[in-house]
């Protein structure tokens, strides 16, 4: 399977955004699939306060995995990870308009009406698929430089 499937298959199982992506990688960047479902559990709907995108938070997190600052004066690695960041988020928001939740969304799903209107709307099964697999492409590519 691709990391896309792999995302689309647990978002369809009710994963948030966050744990699709990151666990999509896992494995490959040396943490466990369950290890990566449960760290990202926490960053759906843009850390449920409709901020940054949990799709976005959870490619951030796969690329920390690869290139981020683990020993100590390490700051190559450091300032390497923070340049993926940067050129992650830049072209997230350059395919999609923003990386911010409510502003992708249109809405403000870290409030009841605002998660009823995306529901009504059918966003979470429209629009939340197309950042899972904007992410997931753009964090393959930075990935596998």
């Amino acid at each position: 399977m691709t990391h896309t499937e792999i995302a689309s298959e647990l978002f369809s199982k009710r994963y948030y955004c966050s744990q699709a992506v990151l666990a999509a990688f896992a494995e490959e960047l040396g943490m466990t699939k369950k290890q990566a479902l449960k760290v990202g559990a926490c960053f759906g709907g843009g850390m449920c306060k409709a901020e940054v995108c949990g799709a976005c938070t959870g490619a951030l997190m796969a690329l920390g995995l690869k290139y981020g600052m683990c020993e100590d004066g390490d700051y190559d690695s450091k300032e390497r990870a923070n340049s993926y960041a940067v050129r992650f988020l830049d072209e997230f928001a350059e395919q999609n308009g923003s990386y911010i939740c409510r502003e992708l969304l249109d809405c403000d799903i870290s409030t009841a009406e605002g998660k009823a209107y995306a529901r009504a709307k059918g966003l979470f099964a429209t629009e939340c698929p197309k950042m899972i697999e904007s992410a997931v492409l753009i964090a393959e590519k930075l990935i596998n430089e």
